[in-house]
């Protein structure tokens, strides 16, 4: 049994002292330029500047709402960190309650993780534009993917803690925006 241990390890140090040489040998390609080419031209989404979008999703709170909104904003990137600012209105309806209108005003920090993904926070402020008057400190995150040079789609969800009038609200929103 030992005979047989020493065997063994003999032969996997031989293997793998044999395959460590050919992991580390570079892959080639030949061309008929004498110029070095990029395998792969990619470049980052270049998440400063401002940006506009429109965006849908559901408010749930004393009852499910429909949304449809639009926002507006501004990025600025550091590296792989991420700090915005951004405005929305939307419009809610539903089967029961009736329609009205929301605002919210966001801050955003975040990383960004790949070169087009950024991961954020989201934290702010919501007022309900037409009766009740509720208002809503808002908490929460998202994830937002570029798709082109200039378009990015996103998810979000923010809670509302009510702070005058209303009940604790749960938003989930899915959207796209220009950056300018």
């Amino acid at each position: 049994m030992r005979r047989l241990a020493q065997v063994s390890l003999s032969v996997l140090v031989t293997v793998l002292a044999v395959n460590s040489g050919s992991a580390a040998d570079d892959i080639t390609i030949p061309i008929s330029t004498r110029e070095e080419l990029a395998v792969a031209d990619t470049t980052a989404f270049d998440w400063s500047g401002f940006y506009a979008g429109l965006y849908g999703g559901v408010q749930f709170g004393t009852g499910s709402q429909a949304a449809a909104g639009l926002n507006v904003g501004i990025n600025t990137q550091f590296d792989f960190y991420l700090l915005g600012a951004e405005v929305a209105v939307s419009g809610l309806a539903d089967d029961g309650a009736g329609e009205t209108s929301y605002g919210q005003i966001l801050g955003r920090a975040g990383l960004v993780i790949s070169d087009n993904m950024v991961v954020y926070a989201a934290g702010g402020y919501g007022i309900d534009l037409g009766p009740p008057s509720e208002e809503d400190i808002l908490l929460g995150g998202g994830v937002e993917l570029s798709v082109t040079d200039s378009v990015s789609v996103r998810a979000q969800y923010l809670h509302g803690f009510p702070t005058i009038g209303g009940s604790p609200k749960e938003q989930i929103t899915f959207g796209a925006a220009y950056h300018f």
